[in-house]
């Protein structure tokens, strides 16, 4: 009987134990966040992110009533950013905004790369995309992306383009084009966008992929000509620019896109309440105008739908990547 009655008790204990634990679950989400949340980008301050990061911030630390501090942290193509979120404690007080080389081309572009984007993080949400614009030094005769794919067909390895590196997503954007509408480009890849567009500039490259924050005041300016938009449709901030697709070449379609996540094995409930946040936070006038002015498009969407999205973005680029037979080491 006393063998019995251990027993008995040592499993009240263990469905007691379990039961807290199930209780414990949502409370980990109730209290949170309870002190400041860091939110790690991958690229130095001024670069690649902030325009998403500074204003999603911004209005998450209001409606959250906690301080959300960006920390840039930028590095080998956003990879020092990356493994410093991979390896953090995975309570929620440590996220990434992470962008499409990070999650879907780095794994192919590195050969030794120091973190898994699928098993190190938890998706959390697909905040936004953006488009590039091809754009061109106006020595260059062409008005139209037809005129320039005939000319640089007629001049095979004559024109070159730049970007701002190996690998990014202005380089990868050209390549697809390349492939598609069989182009011989020279590539000449920059430490950054900051030399990449005094060289447009100064007819140094003949073309470059270019974000709308990045092109727009010189395309105003008439310091650069654009000829197509990336994207699968035309971009809101230059609506009378036309999709390279619908300009000559079927099917193309590239951007950037920018997604939240947390360190792998961060509590479920604190993933859908930063998930459910984002979404609330998305549909607000005022966070969406602020990413439309800067030609930014807010998406939202679940932790499963923005897995099945680098799943998807990652055989997509993968296949380039080994296309441009660009490898970085």
């Amino acid at each position: 009987m006393n063998r019995i009655a251990r027993i008995s008790r040592r499993m009240a204990a263990l469905a007691l134990l379990c039961t807290g634990a199930a209780l414990a679950a949502p409370a980990q989400a109730d209290g949170y966040p309870n002190h400041p949340v860091r939110l790690v980008v991958p690229y130095p301050v001024g670069g690649g992110g902030d325009t998403v990061a500074r204003p999603l911030t911004m209005y998450m630390s209001e409606h959250m009533g906690q301080r959300i501090i960006v920390d840039n942290r930028g590095g080998a193509n956003g990879n020092i950013g990356m493994d410093l979120v991979a390896k953090s404690d995975p309570d929620g007080y440590t996220l990434a905004l992470a962008l499409t080389s990070q999650l879907a081309v780095n794994p192919s572009l590195y050969r030794h790369l120091s973190y898994d984007p699928v098993k190190d993080f938890e998706p959390v949400s697909l905040l936004a995309s953006a488009p590039y614009f091809l754009v061109v030094n106006p020595s260059v005769p062409a008005k139209t992306l037809a005129e320039f794919i005939k000319l640089v067909k007629a001049n095979p390895g004559k024109y070159t383009y730049g970007s701002s590196g190996n690998g990014s997503g202005p380089h990868l954007s050209m390549e697809l084009l390349k492939s598609m509408a069989g182009l011989n480009l020279v590539h000449v890849p920059y430490k950054g966008t900051g030399p990449a567009m005094p060289a447009l500039l100064a007819g140094e490259v003949s073309a470059m992929f270019a974000s709308y924050g990045v092109a727009s005041q010189q395309i105003k300016a008439g310091k650069l000509r654009v000829l197509a938009v990336s994207t699968a449709q035309r971009a809101a901030s230059m609506p009378d620019v036309p999709t390279i697709a619908e300009a000559g070449v079927p099917g193309y379609e590239s951007n950037v896109w920018y997604a939240l996540l947390a360190p792998r094995g961060t509590p479920r409930p604190i993933i859908d309440k930063l998930s459910a946040e984002i979404a609330e936070l998305i549909k607000s006038s005022d966070l969406r105008k602020r990413f439309m002015f800067d030609g930014i498009v807010p998406v939202g969407s679940t932790p499963e739908a923005l897995g099945a999205y680098i799943q998807s973005e990652s055989v997509k680029w993968s296949a380039i990547v080994k296309r441009s037979g660009a490898t970085i080491d």
